[in-house]
């Protein structure tokens, strides 16, 4: 039986048990958080921003930054996953406003956000174009893209599907579809096409294992397999 490639019901499939720890797979998307905000937090000073979290299934990262002081709003496809991430945003106390919907129709006004954060969501899109094209539209002008991503190459496959999926189980088999990783330079051109001047680019993977020996993440020198990056909408009135 062929596995179904880039399979979004995973995040319905296992919202009830999204902030349990008892899941594997859940628990490494919540210890890619602290690793992608080590790189993150250089580039932006979150306090007092306002947010969007694109793509932010049951609310690991919207929390995390919102943690620090910036009024995020988080948009998710999943249903049952943003359900999830009302009722525990509501349990810790984080005013976070959370909406279903897609990245290529954003439900917001135009220049509404001082920053927008894309992970583990550009590999799964439907129509990358209109997904950047959306996140120039919300940006405020001098508004700051940050996103990851995983890069189209054979070790990218290996590692990713191979690896993770299959032999790990680090993630379920079929969340993601090789063949919609994209690289770097894509990325850079699909994001210039909609009007952001890009970024630093890094590598994202794992740097260590915790007591229970799940991966931990951090920045790293190569961009081989997930690589993460910033953009920026221009301020024409500078």
């Amino acid at each position: 039986m062929n596995t179904k490639r880039n399979n979004l019901q995973i995040y319905n499939d296992v919202a009830d048990n999204w902030w349990s720890d008892d899941i594997r797979w859940v628990r490494t998307l919540k210890n890619l958080v602290p690793g992608r905000l080590k790189w993150f937090d250089k580039q932006i000073d979150w306090q007092g921003k306002t947010v969007l979290d694109l793509g932010c299934a049951g609310g690991f990262m919207a929390e995390a930054i919102a943690a620090k002081g910036a009024q995020v709003t988080g948009i998710d496809p999943a249903q049952d996953a943003i359900e999830v991430a009302k009722r525990h945003a509501s349990q810790t106390g984080f005013d976070i406003s959370y909406d279903v919907g897609v990245g290529e129709h954003l439900p917001y006004p135009d220049a509404i956000f001082e920053s927008v954060v894309c992970v583990d969501v550009l590999e799964h899109v439907q129509d990358l174009s209109q997904v950047l094209t959306e996140v120039a539209r919300v940006l405020k002008p001098g508004g700051l893209f940050l996103y990851d991503t995983i890069n189209r190459n054979p070790i990218a496959q290996l590692a990713t599907i191979t690896v993770a999926e299959d032999i790990l189980r680090l993630l379920p088999k079929g969340t993601h579809d090789p063949a919609m990783f994209i690289k770097p330079h894509e990325l850079r051109k699909a994001m210039t096409d909609a009007g952001l001047v890009c970024g630093p680019q890094v590598g994202l993977g794992p740097r260590g294992v915790n007591r229970r020996f799940d991966f931990t993440f951090g920045p790293l020198p190569v961009k081989t397999v997930i690589y993460m990056g910033t953009a920026r909408l221009p301020d024409v009135s500078n």
